[in-house]
């Protein structure tokens, strides 16, 4: 099943918005996202909708093959974005790259 919403931590919401953050990196439960379709987006914390996104595609991807690459499209360096990683999904090795753009 095809999703049409996706949530972000609220402290992401300023680099979505300026174009700096192109990727999400999410576990298999969020991997069902449609190349070309557009998803609502809104705040973890509070569910408020801040813009839409098109998605551009989703590729599975290990922990441990994570690079500066993926880092530069979150906006943060290689070790912050595998803390991040860690804190949300602990020992989780396989992931999924969900590329977007911001369109409005």
């Amino acid at each position: 099943m095809s999703q049409s919403e996706i949530t972000f931590f609220q402290r992401f919401e300023a680099d979505i918005l300026l174009g700096k953050k192109t990727i999400t990196i999410r576990d298999e439960s969020e991997k069902d996202y449609v190349p070309n379709s557009v998803v609502q987006v809104s705040t973890y914390e509070e569910g408020r909708w801040f813009c839409e996104l098109k998605i551009q595609s989703v590729n599975a991807i290990k922990f441990s093959e994570l690079s500066d690459f993926h880092a530069t499209q979150e906006n943060m360096t290689l070790s912050e974005l595998k803390d991040i990683i860690q804190d949300i999904y602990p020992n989780i090795e396989k992931l999924y790259v969900i590329s977007y753009e911001f369109i409005g």
